[in-house]
C-alpha cells in the first residue's frame, strides 16, 4: 500500500486529482459508507443490508453495490438454488478501508457529542 507522507495540504494529484476526491469517487455518498458499515459487521444479504439502511430504495443499494463491486470492493456471491441466493462481503482490498471507516465512526462520535454538549448549554 502507497502512504503519503506530510499533511493533507501536501498531497500530490494522481493523474490530476485530488486523492480525497478520487477516494469519495470510490466510497462517497449517503449510502456507501453505510453500507460499508454494515459489511464490515459481516456478510449480508440484499434483503439484510435494505433492513440495516431502510432509508435507502432498492434501486439506490443495487447502483452502489454493483459501483462497490466494480470498484472491487464488495465481492458479490451468487448461489445457484431456487430462489436466487446472492451475498455480499467485503473484499480484502474492501477490508483496507476499516482504518479510515473506524475514523469517521469516531469523528461521527465526537462531533454528534460535541454538538450535544453545546446545545444542552443554549437556553431554549
Amino acid at each position: 500500500m502507497v502512504e503519503h507522507q506530510g499533511n493533507v495540504g501536501e498531497i500530490p494529484p494522481i493523474e490530476g486529482v485530488c486523492p480525497i476526491e478520487y477516494t469519495l469517487d470510490v466510497i462517497g455518498g449517503k449510502w456507501k459508507p453505510l453500507i460499508l458499515y454494515h459489511l464490515f459487521r459481516g456478510t449480508k444479504r440484499f434483503g439484510e443490508l435494505q433492513r440495516c439502511i431502510p432509508d435507502v430504495t432498492r434501486r439506490m443499494l443495487t447502483k452502489h453495490l454493483r459501483e462497490l463491486e466494480a470498484d472491487g470492493i464488495v465481492h458479490r456471491e451468487v448461489y445457484q438454488q431456487v430462489p436466487p441466493k446472492v451475498e455480499y462481503s467485503l473484499t480484502e482490498h474492501g477490508r483496507t478501508l476499516e482504518p479510515l471507516l473506524n475514523v469517521m465512526l469516531d469523528w461521527g462520535i465526537q462531533h454528534h457529542a460535541a454538538k450535544n454538549s453545546k446545545n444542552k448549554g443554549t437556553p431554549s
